[in-house]
């Protein structure tokens, strides 16, 4: 499995990682542990989690993936926990309970906030040390989770958290020794940028190293500013949702529902994928790789594997015939006629899944 260096920190990330949100929901513990044990035999050292874990969010199990990942690195040699780049996530601010002692209302992403969240990952995940710790969306009013456009709305941010407040608490985790380098998650080219000046202010620009956002071939929106930034500022992508939620693999296809897919649970979580351009535009993806001879979700991974701004390559998996195939799709380099005409596809359906 290739490796890539996340930023100056001398951390370095397999290209494929390994996506843990279904842990504790559609798949039981030991489910994740086959998963994990198979994942490092083939060379997978990037493992990615978050405290708000599993999806769908709010639920009765949220945190339970961490604790599942942090028993699971209790069984093993430290070794091999040392052999791993383990990333979590402080949720910004949502309507949800998650924090202990503080209201709905004020899970924010400020200094209180952001040590409790990562105190109790700390705990849950059994580690010393976050080797990658993020923050998992913006505090400030901005276009992510399916939102293609800015739109400015002074009152829906009058009170935010100062990004520069944010940051300075991720400063001090990892002057306390509690995380290793730093992400932002979710993230527009005006707020890297920014988190970037901050971090040099505050003198962890070494450490400021990721952004995790969503790339796909129905979801190329990271191509668009954000991927000059990653390459001349040394920012990795870890991206997300490499298969658009699954429905690059076909299964969705002409209306079908699979037993036990992720859209067919939770429809009213995952509308973004299942527009009528996107439709169109799936269709052709898939029609392109079994003409081309290649597995859809192959081809999909694939594409993303070779981005020249790609770090990490963040799978999910329900079943172990999935995470064979995602992590087989490392060995293959796609042709340039089929880099062609997936090109000519994304010209008539321009990133239909934001």
């Amino acid at each position: 499995m290739r490796e890539r260096p996340l930023g100056n920190s001398g951390l370095k990330v397999s290209v494929i990682a390994l996506g843990t949100m279904t842990w504790g929901e559609q798949n039981s513990a030991e489910e994740a542990y086959a998963q994990l044990d198979y994942a490092t035999e083939k060379g997978v050292t990037h493992i990615d989690t978050a405290e708000i874990y599993p999806f769908p969010v709010p639920s009765p199990n949220m945190r339970v993936t961490e604790t599942i990942l942090g028993d699971w690195l209790a069984t093993k040699d430290k070794r091999l926990r040392d052999g791993l780049v383990i990333a979590s996530k402080a949720a910004g601010p949502c309507s949800f309970d998650i924090r202990q002692g503080i209201e709905q209302s004020r899970v924010r992403l400020d200094k209180a906030n952001i040590v409790q969240a990562c105190d109790g990952s700390l705990t849950r995940l059994r580690c010393e040390v976050i080797d990658l710790y993020y923050l998992h969306w913006p505090e400030r009013n901005s276009n992510f989770f399916g939102r293609r456009g800015f739109e400015h709305n002074p009152d829906a941010e009058r009170d935010a958290v100062p990004l520069e407040e944010s940051l300075a608490a991720m400063k001090h985790l990892l002057d306390a020794g509690k995380i290793r380098s730093v992400g932002i998650s979710n993230e527009s080219p005006w707020g890297t940028m920014r988190a970037l000046t901050i971090a040099e202010e505050l003198g962890m620009r070494k450490e400021l190293v990721a952004i995790q956002n969503p790339y796909s071939l129905v979801n190329r929106l990271y191509e668009v500013g954000l991927a000059e930034v990653g390459v001349r500022e040394n920012i990795g992508l870890l991206a997300y949702a490499p298969l658009g939620g699954g429905v690059l693999s076909g299964k969705y296809l002409d209306g079908a529902n699979p037993t036990g897919a992720r859209s067919t649970l939770y429809p009213q979580h995952t509308t973004r994928y299942h527009k009528p351009r996107a439709a169109l535009a799936l269709k052709a993806y898939v029609t392109l790789a079994k003409e081309s001879g290649l597995d859809p979700v192959v081809m999909a991974m694939a594409f993303v594997n070779e981005q020249v701004f790609l770090a990490s390559n963040i799978m999910g998996a329900t079943t172990m015939e999935q995470l064979k195939t995602n992590i087989e799709s490392e060995e293959v380099r796609l042709s340039e006629d089929i880099l062609r005409k997936i090109d000519d596809i994304h010209e008539v359906y321009n990133s239909p899944c934001p």
